[in-house]
């Protein structure tokens, strides 16, 4: 496993559940969950990582070293593992996005632009069983959750203002803006991206303190942004990351400190975990010109014919065979030739989508037909068009998605 792309993971505190099944809920309990984008475990033992919250949380509770992420080590899939215990084959957030076979358009998943949840996570959550046991539960960003049943209370990861507004909860709202505390600022903060994401997560923290202190739900889940924006825009243990993670770490000790107010911190678990870590890189992969080399492409826009379509997951690649006639054919031919290329780590046949926690492209077409990995140094490009394979950046970025093995 690339220790690199693993998260943080800690606990401290009471369960919210009896340790027997035949128990009831406890009701008096309560259980905070946080996501820190980004946050990749090697943070925990750098002393540049001013996290001093986050380190006393581990101190008086426990400590994962390090956990493994589904492959591709992306937002919307790992997000859904985290709270459904199960890779993305199975719970059905195959990637930030996939390519549509019949349309032969790319369909994006990230940030829930299009689908409800109900339409996308095909695996029981956590806080779908919470909800069924008659708990009160709450999500703040948490990505795939749009317009979900089971949540009370929710404010979903979504970037247009109108759509944020109708999925999330209409008295929430109204607490929110008697209380000054501006969710009509979400879309203007996410327009401007990376920039606007320490303004979301004070945000978002402030909603979280708000749910906290006036509804005591007995789960809430936040997800904080920062840290993986400022990740992408510098790479990784950047000064700019470090500035982040403590920014992150103010914001879970005010949680915190919402809990005492609350009246509930001895009732409270907290669990920080992430979704994925970050590799530095200095070079792109275009793997769409690699396919228009193979002659898998060719032309533009109208003129366009494709047998083959490369969809980037950062350090990551679905490579998605249109040719249904001569798929195993095509299959074989990139896979050889994949693995000459600079950069590309892994290919990922269909033999081993099970290892990768992935189903085969005949049980569900969003599937890509072969994955790939990048190693350390690159990234996946979009980029289709142009004869360089290999294009290097304007300095250190910062992605993730690469192989978790």
């Amino acid at each position: 496993m690339k220790p690199l792309i693993s998260a943080l993971s800690l606990l401290i505190g009471t369960a919210i559940f009896a340790n027997s099944a035949s128990a009831a809920p406890k009701a008096d309990q309560h259980v905070i969950l946080v996501s820190v984008d980004g946050l990749a475990h090697y943070y925990f033992d750098d002393p540049k990582a001013n996290m001093p919250t986050i380190r006393q949380l581990a101190s008086a509770g426990a400590r994962a070293k390090r956990m493994e992420c589904s492959y591709p080590t992306v937002t919307w899939p790992n997000h859904t593992t985290l709270v459904t215990g199960v890779h993305a084959g199975r719970h059905g957030v195959i990637g930030n996005n996939y390519f549509d076979r019949a349309t032969l358009k790319t369909i994006p998943l990230i940030p829930d632009p299009i689908f409800d949840k109900a339409e996308i996570v095909k695996a029981p959550t956590v806080y779908d069983v919470v909800h069924q046991a008659g708990l009160k539960t709450a999500g703040v960003c948490w990505p795939a959750s749009r317009n979900a049943s089971t949540l009370n209370w929710q404010l979903p990861d979504v970037f247009d203002q109108k759509i944020f507004e109708g999925a999330s909860t209409p008295s929430l709202l109204a607490e929110l803006k008697e209380k000054g505390i501006p969710y009509w600022k979400q879309n203007e903060w996410c327009k401007i991206g990376n920039a606007g994401k320490p303004q979301r997560d004070w945000m978002y923290t402030r909603i979280a303190e708000h749910l906290i202190t006036t509804h005591r739900p007995n789960l809430l889940m936040l997800h904080l942004v920062s840290v993986d924006a400022l990740e992408h825009a510098t790479g990784r243990q950047s000064e700019e990351a470090y500035w982040a993670i403590n920014d992150s770490d103010r914001c879970i000790r005010e949680l915190i400190d919402a809990t005492e107010r609350a009246g509930i911190r001895n009732k409270t678990t907290f669990f920080i975990t992430a979704d994925h870590g970050f590799i530095t890189y200095t070079k792109e992969i275009a793997a769409n010109v690699v396919l228009r080399q193979e002659k898998f492409r060719e032309g533009q826009g109208l003129k366009l014919k494709q047998q083959a379509y490369a969809l980037s997951q950062g350090g990551g690649c679905f490579i998605y065979i249109l040719d249904d006639a001569n798929r195993d054919a095509i299959r074989d031919r990139l896979a050889a030739r994949f693995r000459e290329v600079e950069g590309v780590e892994v290919v990922i046949e269909p033999k081993d989508f099970a290892k990768f926690g992935h189903q085969l492209p005949s049980a569900d077409p969003r599937e890509p037909d072969l994955m790939l990995g990048a190693a350390d140094g690159y990234s996946f490009s979009g980029k289709d068009d142009g004869e360089d394979i290999i294009i290097a950046t304007d300095g250190p970025k910062g992605s993730h998605g690469y192989s978790p093995f």
